[in-house]
Parts: structure tokens; sequence; C-alpha cells
């Protein structure tokens, strides 16, 4: 979680976004089961990031959307992630 864009293709960059999406939860003492909304570079894209997707999300997908967008970095894929934790 250095700000660095990750080498390789939109797997290898999902599996880091999961994995710093994870972590930042975690903080929280919240988990996966959250809204995720995804912006990928590259429709082409979506294939290979939903097979990632599908990993991280085996029991409990949330609602998402995925939209195509010129990010603002060198990068193929980016997350707004929103996690609510009821008392």
């Amino acid at each position: 979680m250095d700000g660095e864009i990750v080498a390789g293709g939109i797997v290898e960059q999902t599996e880091r976004v999961f994995d710093n999406v994870i972590a930042n939860l975690g903080t929280a003492d919240c988990g996966l089961e959250h809204v995720v909304k995804v912006w990928l570079d590259d429709p082409r894209d979506f294939i290979s990031f939903n097979a990632v997707f599908e990993r991280y999300f085996r029991n409990h997908a949330p609602a998402r959307s995925t939209v195509r967008s010129a990010l603002m970095v060198d990068a193929k894929v980016e997350m707004d992630v929103i996690a609510y934790k009821s008392e």
C-alpha cells in the first residue's frame, strides 16, 4: 500500500486492490460484505477482472456497478468501497 502502480496487468492490479481493500476494512473490523464501485480503464478487461472479483466474493457478492473510465493514473482498475457495519 505504497501508492505505486503494480506491474503486470488487470489480474495483478485487481488482486492488489482487493488485498488493500481487505486490509483497510480490517482496521474497522469489517470484511468484504460491502458495496463496491469499480472503474475499469478498458472494458476488454472486464472478463479477467470479474474472474478475480468472483474469487474474493464467493459468498457475499455486493451490489456493484462497473463503468469504463480513463483513470487519472496509469492503472487498469480503481474501486470505491463503501462499508457499513451496524452497531
